[in-house]
């Protein structure tokens, strides 16, 4: 068989002996094992890794105290930010509502104003200053007072301007504290082991714009501005409300003008028909003077009669002789009946006088009441358009 030898110097058993007893005594040197395992390496290992586990502890648990610092803070920002948004639904309602109000202090005050333009239409007598009329003023002013006091609402109404400036706030500060809060929790999340971890550039720099956490406190409590708004725009909603429902029972309290023009209206309608009545009588009066004609005929048969006796009188006065002087009776008789006839014409002249000027006045008595009546008539016509037009008006606002 064919032996292989592997070329080079071999050594001798003994110098293999030796170079393995050499080598066992280096190890045992305490020089040798200064390169692997120098003093005191151990404790210093255990150091810092106590150090590094306790300082990764802590920074771990203010990490979570601020996080949660952090969140609650978000919590009483989103409280606040749901109470100022809901105050500010309310303000506007309370707004709106005080818009619709003064939009109905119009009616009444349009309707107030066109009563007492009717009322002005009455004319002579009839243009009485009644307690319609007094009513009527009242109401004007109680209305325009209404108004003005509800502008004077709406004008204090500039607090929602206050209210969208504090909630853009919270708002804002809400994002921030909400983005925070997501840092926080995400260096929460990072471990050791992660593979988003990685060294960086100067990590302990302070940056630019950042604050104490005094400032940062101080900065997180300015809800407590919003709250002010908010407590100051509910004060105001029921300032408003109160003055609201004052006003409302003030113009309620007012509708007796309603009552006082039915009864405005009642009176004129019967001293209407009272005129009427009586213009009646005094036609039928006045009638049965103008178609009385028995004094003038019997005054006309008195002077035919005097005629009469003064064409015997002056026939029988003609005679001659014995004759004219024979018949003194007769003469006597007819001179009585002269002068009765007389007497009786003077008293039918005078009582026919008294006739005639008593219809002269029975006529311009009539006429007075016709225009009289055409007076009333009118005013109870703009009594009735003014009552139609108050039967508009609704409820107080």
């Amino acid at each position: 068989v064919r032996r292989l030898h592997q070329p080079g110097r071999r050594l001798s058993e003994s110098d293999w002996l030796r170079n393995n007893q050499r080598l066992a005594a280096t190890a045992r040197t305490p020089a040798a094992g200064l390169g692997r395992h120098p003093p005191g390496g151990a404790v210093l290992r255990n150091e810092t890794r106590c150090r590094t586990s306790w300082d990764e502890s802590d920074s771990s648990h203010r990490l979570s105290d601020r996080a949660q610092e952090v969140a609650r803070w978000k919590e009483a920002l989103e409280r606040c930010t749901q109470e100022v948004e809901e105050e500010m639904a309310a303000l506007s309602l309370a707004q709106e509502q005080m818009e619709q109000a003064l939009a109905a202090t119009s009616t009444p005050l349009e309707v107030s104003r066109e009563c007492l333009t009717l009322r002005e239409g009455r004319r002579d007598g009839e243009l009485v200053e009644d307690l319609v009329d007094e009513e009527l003023r009242k109401e004007v002013q109680l209305s325009q007072r209404a108004q003005e006091a509800l502008q004077e609402h709406m004008h204090s109404f500039e607090q929602m301007c206050v209210l969208q400036e504090s909630r853009q706030r919270l708002c804002a500060d809400l994002r921030d504290k909400a983005e925070a809060l997501e840092v926080e929790r995400s260096c929460l999340r990072l471990t050791p082991e992660s593979p988003l971890i990685s060294l960086k550039t100067e990590p302990t720099r302070i940056p630019a714009g950042s604050s104490t956490p005094e400032e940062w406190l101080r900065f997180s409590r300015g809800q407590r501005a919003a709250q002010k708004a908010r407590l100051a725009s509910r004060r105001l909603r029921e300032e408003a409300s109160v003055s609201r429902a004052q006003l409302r029972n003030e113009l309620e309290a007012q509708r007796t003008t309603q009552f006082a023009l039915r009864k405005r209206l009642h009176q004129e309608e019967q001293a209407r028909r009272e005129l009427e009545w009586q213009l009646r009588r005094t036609e039928e009066e006045v009638a049965e003077m103008e178609g009385d004609q028995q004094l003038d005929a019997h005054l006309q048969a008195q002077t035919a009669s005097l005629k009469l006796a003064h064409t015997r009188l002056e026939r029988r006065s003609g005679r001659a002789g014995a004759d004219c002087a024979g018949t003194r009776q007769v003469t006597e008789a007819l001179t009585q009946e002269v002068a009765q006839l007389e007497t009786s014409i003077t008293l039918l002249g005078q009582k026919l006088c008294e006739a005639r000027r008593a219809l002269q006045q029975m006529q311009l008595h009539r006429s007075l009441m016709l225009r009289d009546l055409s007076r009333k008539q009118e005013a109870v016509s703009l009594e009735q358009r003014s009552l139609a037009r108050r039967r508009s008006l609704g409820r107080a606002p």
